[in-house]
Parts: C-alpha cells; sequence; structure tokens
C-alpha cells in the first residue's frame, strides 16, 4: 500500500514540474534603442503566465517584422526551474535624419520630397529607399524626361543608428518627338491616322512631349479606328528611334482585308414588324462592318422594345463571314420576355430637395407600363432644373416577375451663391454687381430656406453707365399644380452716352406680376401685369422737336400675355430642339396709364446638331407696335432698336434703324426683325468658336415691316469658361452701310460676366 502512495504522489509531482517547465514566466525584449518596450509588447500576442506555444511566438515575429521598424527579429527561448523566459531580440532599422535632393532642375525640389512616402525621422531600408527612387522616376517621365537617371546616396551618422540620403538626378532633357511617319496605310490617309494620334510632333504651338503610355493609348486607339473602319484584321505597330535630338516614330499599319456586311436577318421578334426594326438599324446590306456598329445596332433593338416595357428583353448579335460572298452577315437573334410595370418609384440622394420636386418633373408613374421615352424625358427635366450635378435612372425588383421599382438617384449641385464682381460690356461699359440667389428657395423652411424649387433672386449692378436695384421671385408650383407665379420690383437707369445708342438719360421704376401655367412638357402660357414710372431727362441739346418730346415723366401699365413651345433638349446649353415664344402687351385701354399701345414680340429658335457636339442655331425674332386713342407715337423706351452685340453684329448699339436727322442717334422703330444664323464648334471643354450670319432692321411705322433694306453682318466669335466668368467676343463685318455712316467698319462686341 505504502508503494503505491508513493507512486501517486511521485506522478503527481512529475505532472506539476512538466507544467511548470511549459509556463511563461518571463518576456524580455533586447536591442530596442528608439521603439518602447511597450510599444513592442503591444504588438505581440504572447504573455506571460500562458502556455508556451511556438506557433503564436512565430506569428510575433512577423508582425514585428510588419511595423518596419527592425531590420532582425529573433525569439530566444530558455527553460528554468521557473517556467519558460522568451526574449525578443531586435535590431532596429536606421532612422533618416535628412533627405536631399540634387540635381532637380525642371521639377522643383519640394515638389519631389511631397511626392515621397520616406519622411525625415521616419525609419528607413533598402527597399523604401528603391521605392522612392522609382517614384521619382515616375514624376520625371510623366513630364517627358524618359532619359533621366535617379539614385541615391546613403550615409550613416557616426555613433547614432541616423542615415542622411541624398537622391541624385540626372534630367538629361526633355524627349521629344521629331516626326512621325506612317507606312503601310493606304487606305486610311496619314492625314486621318495623325489626327487620331494623341502623340504629336514638336512645332511650333505644340511641345511635342514623348510619353510611352500615351503612345500605348494610340495603338489601341489607331486599332479600334481601323476597325470601325472594317478592317477588323488590322495591326497597328509603332517603332521608335532614340536620336540625340529627339524620338522618330514611325506607325506600321497591316491593314489586311476590309468587310462589308452581307445579309442581316432578324429572329424572334413579335412586339415589331422585322422592317421596323430594319429602319432603327445603322447597318445595311454593303455597309462597311464592324463589330462595335453591330453592337451599337443591338443596342439600338434593345431601346426599342425598352420604350415599349419590355426591359427584360433580350438581343443576341452574332457575325459570321460568308465566304462564298466575301462578306459579313449578321443575326440579331431577340428574347422579348414579358412587359415590366411601374410598381413604386423611389427617390434617393436627395438632402435639400424635396421629394414633390423631383416627382413633379417625373413623366411615368407607379402601375403604368414602362416607358423609355418617358423615362428619358423625366431625366431631361430633372436637367433642366439644375438643382442636380450627377442623376441616374435605373430598376429594383419589384414584389411580382413583371413589376419594376424605379429608382431615380440624384446628387445635389450648390443652387444658392452670393456672388459680387465687376465686368464690361460694350453696351453698359464697365459694371459691377452684388447677387444673392437661391434657385431652389423655400419661404417655409426656416432652417436653410432650400427645397421647394422656388427661385429668390437680389441684385444691385452699378457701373459707368447703367445702375440696377431688382428683387424677383417665382414659385414654379403653386397649390401643387403645375402653376407659376411671380413678381418683380426693380429700379434701373442708363445715362446719356451717344456711343451705345443713349440721347437722353432714362430712370425707371417699377415692377411686374406674373402668372403661368403649363399645358404639356412643351406647351406654357404666362400672364403678366406691368407698371413703370419712366422719366426722360437731359437730351442732347441739338436734338429734332420728335426725340425733345420724350422729355418728362410717364407711367405706363400693360397687361401681356405669352405662348411658348420649348422642345430645347438642356435649356441651359442646347444642341437640338424648338423655343418659340409669342408675346402680346396691351398698355393703357383698361390698363389705365398715361401712353395707349399695343406690343407684340416673337422669338423662334432652333438648334441642329452636328458632328464632335458642334451645333447649329437660327433665331428669329420679329416685333411690331401700334399706338391708339389719343396716343400717336410710342414712346421711345417701348420702341424696337437693333444693332450691336445682342441683334446685329458688326454695327454699333442700337444703330441699325431710324436715327434723328440731327444728332444721328438712334430713336427706334415701330417694326423690327432681326436673324441670326450661328455654328459653334467646341474646341476644348471651356472655348468654342462660332461664325455667324446676322441680318435685321428695325422700320420707323409698322407699316413699313419687312420693306426691304436689311443690314447684314458676318463674322467670329469664341465663347470661353473662365474663372471669373464666361467670356463672349465677336468680331462682326458689316455688309451694308450702317445709318449715318459713310464707310464700312468691323466692330468687336465683348462681354464679360459672372459664371454660367
Amino acid at each position: 500500500m505504502k508503494k503505491i502512495i508513493c507512486l501517486i504522489l511521485f506522478l503527481i509531482s512529475f505532472s506539476l514540474l512538466s507544467y511548470s517547465q511549459e509556463l511563461i514566466s518571463r518576456i524580455d525584449i533586447q536591442g530596442n534603442e528608439i521603439v518602447s518596450d511597450a510599444t513592442i509588447v503591444s504588438r505581440i500576442k504572447i504573455r506571460a503566465n500562458q502556455d508556451y506555444n511556438e506557433n503564436i511566438v512565430n506569428e510575433d515575429i512577423k508582425n514585428l517584422y510588419a511595423t518596419g521598424f527592425f531590420e532582425t527579429v529573433e525569439a530566444k527561448k530558455e527553460v528554468s526551474s521557473e517556467g519558460i523566459a522568451i526574449t525578443f531580440k531586435v535590431k532596429e532599422k536606421p532612422v533618416l535624419k535628412k533627405i536631399t535632393v540634387e540635381g532637380a532642375r525642371f521639377i522643383r525640389k519640394d515638389k519631389i520630397l511631397g511626392f515621397l512616402d520616406i519622411k525625415e525621422g521616419s525609419f528607413v531600408d533598402e527597399y523604401s529607399l528603391k521605392e522612392a527612387t522609382r517614384k521619382i522616376k515616375d514624376l520625371y517621365t510623366a513630364k517627358g524626361f524618359f532619359q533621366a537617371e535617379i539614385t541615391y546616396d546613403l550615409e550613416p551618422l557616426k555613433d547614432k543608428n541616423e542615415v542622411t540620403v541624398a537622391f541624385l538626378i540626372n534630367e538629361k532633357g526633355i524627349l521629344k518627338v521629331r516626326r512621325v511617319q506612317t507606312i503601310g496605310n493606304s487606305h486610311v490617309s496619314t492625314r486621318k491616322i495623325l489626327r487620331v494620334m494623341k502623340t504629336r510632333k514638336a512645332w511650333l504651338f505644340n511641345r511635342g512631349i514623348f510619353k510611352e503610355d500615351v503612345l500605348a493609348d494610340d495603338i489601341n486607339r489607331l486599332t479600334d479606328y481601323y476597325k470601325l473602319q472594317g478592317f477588323s484584321d488590322a495591326v497597328v505597330k509603332v517603332n521608335t528611334v532614340y536620336k540625340p535630338k529627339g524620338i522618330y516614330l514611325n506607325v506600321v499599319v497591316e491593314e489586311g482585308q476590309r468587310y462589308h456586311i452581307g445579309e442581316v436577318t432578324i429572329e424572334g421578334n413579335h412586339e415589331f414588324l422585322a422592317e421596323n426594326i430594319y429602319k432603327a438599324l445603322a447597318l445595311k446590306t454593303d455597309s462597311v462592318f464592324s463589330e462595335q456598329a453591330v453592337y451599337y445596332d443591338a443596342s439600338k433593338i434593345r431601346e426599342l422594345y425598352v420604350d415599349r416595357g419590355y426591359i427584360f428583353s433580350q438581343v443576341q448579335p452574332r457575325s459570321v463571314f460568308n465566304p462564298q460572298t466575301q462578306k459579313v452577315d449578321v443575326n440579331y437573334t431577340i428574347v422579348e420576355n414579358q412587359v415590366a410595370y411601374i410598381e413604386d418609384i423611389e427617390i434617393r440622394g436627395n438632402i435639400k430637395t424635396k421629394d414633390k420636386v423631383i416627382r413633379r418633373e417625373i413623366r411615368i408613374y407607379p402601375g403604368d407600363k414602362f416607358d423609355g421615352k418617358k423615362v428619358r424625358k423625366s431625366k431631361e427635366r430633372l436637367e433642366n432644373l439644375g438643382f442636380f450635378e450627377e442623376m441616374r435612372f435605373g430598376t429594383d425588383p419589384g414584389s411580382e416577375s413583371d413589376k419594376v421599382d424605379l429608382v431615380v438617384d440624384v446628387k445635389e449641385a450648390k443652387t444658392g451663391y452670393l456672388s459680387f464682381g465687376g465686368g464690361y460690356s460694350s453696351i453698359d461699359a464697365f459694371i459691377g454687381f452684388v447677387e444673392l440667389r437661391q434657385r431652389n428657395f423655400d419661404y417655409r423652411n426656416w432652417s436653410t430656406f432650400t427645397g421647394a424649387g422656388q427661385d429668390l433672386t437680389l441684385q444691385v449692378s452699378m457701373g459707368t453707365l447703367t445702375d440696377k436695384y431688382q428683387l424677383s421671385f417665382t414659385n414654379p408650383w403653386i397649390f401643387d399644380k403645375p402653376v407659376s407665379f411671380g413678381f418683380d420690383v426693380y429700379k434701373k437707369g442708363h445715362q446719356q452716352d451717344e456711343d451705345v445708342g443713349y440721347a437722353y438719360e432714362e430712370d425707371i421704376r417699377g415692377g411686374t406680376l406674373r402668372l403661368g401655367r403649363e399645358f404639356s412638357d412643351q406647351w406654357k402660357a404666362d400672364l403678366g401685369y406691368r407698371f413703370e414710372r419712366v422719366k426722360i431727362t437731359d437730351i442732347v441739346a441739338d436734338a429734332t422737336q420728335e426725340l425733345k418730346d420724350e422729355a418728362g415723366i410717364t407711367d405706363l401699365s400693360s397687361g401681356r400675355v405669352q405662348l411658348s413651345y420649348d422642345s430645347r433638349d438642356n435649356v441651359f446649353s442646347p444642341s437640338k430642339g424648338f423655343y418659340l415664344v409669342n408675346s402680346l402687351e396691351l398698355f393703357g385701354g383698361p390698363f389705365s396709364g398715361d401712353r395707349d399701345f399695343v406690343k407684340y414680340f416673337g422669338n423662334f429658335n432652333v438648334y441642329f446638331p452636328m458632328i464632335n457636339k458642334s451645333v447649329v442655331g437660327l433665331r428669329l425674332r420679329a416685333g411690331i407696335s401700334d399706338p391708339f386713342s389719343n396716343t400717336e407715337k410710342v414712346p421711345i423706351y417701348e420702341r424696337f432698336f437693333a444693332g450691336g452685340a445682342a441683334s446685329v453684329r458688326g454695327y454699333r448699339e442700337r444703330k441699325v434703324g431710324p436715327i434723328d436727322s440731327v444728332t444721328e442717334d438712334p430713336i427706334g422703330g415701330e417694326a423690327l426683325f432681326v436673324a441670326n444664323f450661328e455654328y459653334t464648334y467646341p474646341l476644348a471643354s471651356f472655348i468654342k468658336v462660332a461664325t455667324f450670319f446676322d441680318t435685321g432692321n428695325t422700320w420707323k411705322e409698322k407699316k413699313d415691316f419687312l420693306s426691304g433694306d436689311l443690314k447684314s453682318s458676318i463674322g467670329l466669335g469664341l465663347r470661353v469658361k473662365t474663372p471669373i466668368g464666361p467670356v463672349s467676343i465677336d468680331y462682326g463685318w458689316p455688309l451694308d452701310l450702317e445709318p449715318g455712316e459713310d464707310e464700312k467698319q468691323g466692330r468687336f462686341h465683348f462681354n464679360i460676366s459672372r459664371g454660367f
């Protein structure tokens, strides 16, 4: 029995001893000078009074390496009667004391240092220095210094674990393209190939900096262009020849066979007749074949089906070369699937703008069959609000297989701004302005005053010749109906200046009330009432009696009715569509006032899209006024004037039409006709060039309307978006003599004002 008890006690003692030998008694850190013990311990998982686990220790070594602080990390295990002692022995990386850049002339040294990931005071190693060298090389390559050489010199400091690094740069100058020539192109001209490429040779207006990534893109662009021209097998290569004066490029083209369309067939169509689908296709038999054009036509077929509500439809194009005809036969297989219906409309992304402001512009409603045309029209109307810088229409699955939720995702733009500044125009001379405007105003929202889609503007402008103070408000939807209400209160004046057609000083104070109604997406009617008190003084001394009779104070009271039609794709920058306005205004009569006359004005605009986002615009304006009752003539400040920047360019402001026989100052007329034909072509995103033809005139009496003697001009112009605002510059050359002048003289017309 004693032997058994002794054996049990021995086994217990052995077990306790073994357990103590596997238990971690302490953790030591050695070799660290900068990194604290606490920092190192925080990066390891092993702890005292835990069981020893070699896998955890190995993981801790990796974690310490990952900090980037150490060149070497070792873990040493010592076993004693107290347990296991683990010692982490580290060797810290040197600290970067100073970074210098030598040899940099084209790129500033501070820009190079700011481009690097390593900083003074950080740990550094060979890998980080090589990575920094590569980044400097990339920076120089982006600037065209492909031959630049970048090295570094690492110098340790005595008795310290610190180093200084000097990056040594040999720029070797910019590598420029001196010549680009083509080889093997027979169907596509060299001129066209060079226009497709972005790599250009250096000359007076182009630096011609060679960039390898741009050249690689050029090869892809040329290959794609050849495929669009029917050369599906075309191969484009560029051979580069480096010479001391620059680089010479040889564009080598293997055009291969040019493919054309053979038979075009359609399968699976039930909703549309095949002949109606064919009409929507750009590719016809004998057209030049390209895969891109085939897929474009497939998207046009799908668009037809989406417009009819078949948003689940699929169109699969298939192109097969026919060796007998040596043409490519194209087949479109259509799977129509079922019609989709709108279950709900979800608005996302609007923070300030109320949902109802967005919903009232959407032309499709829950329960309707999905209609692609209505969706596009809805997007167009939302864009014309100017409240959103981005928007996307999509769909989410509905509760049933044939139902979808229409999702309108918007990103709001800034609709309120306080602007101030100055400008100069050929009409107003120098002018300064302050304007406070909120285009998405809400008078009920006292926290931000935004979100209801109302328009509030307070403007003050003062200049060399003009001054204007105006408060305007418009609510486009009252009573939750497409009925608008607005008002304007203003004071404006113009000083006497014969150079811009004012032989008198004018002061106008008044206001308007406006009421409008939308009948459809295009048609709108407006009613308005206007009251003004007009004061004419300081008429030039040698004017005729007819002009002097205008002096004094006159009260004008009028009612106006206006009908407009607008199908423009974008009201801010139209590229297609019509805009027609007809306005009839009655002064005096039932509205009282000091003068009785009626005034009609019509404005017709049409826009046609052309190549490369260029636009042809035609604008026609006509007006007729007629006095009645005791009024013998229309007052000068309500007559029609033509000439200058806003009408017939190339002539002085308001100088096309009747003039005072003595002073030769314009006195306006009872009838007006002006036509402007303009073609604008974008040179870049911020600049357009324009060419124009203007013609028109004003006639003293309405009976002479369009009786002849039209004054015409031609010219060129620029439209530039600048940080300070839009700049419009036109040079017009008159084709006829200006009234009162003995010879023709071209004129510049320009405006500088606040941003678009």
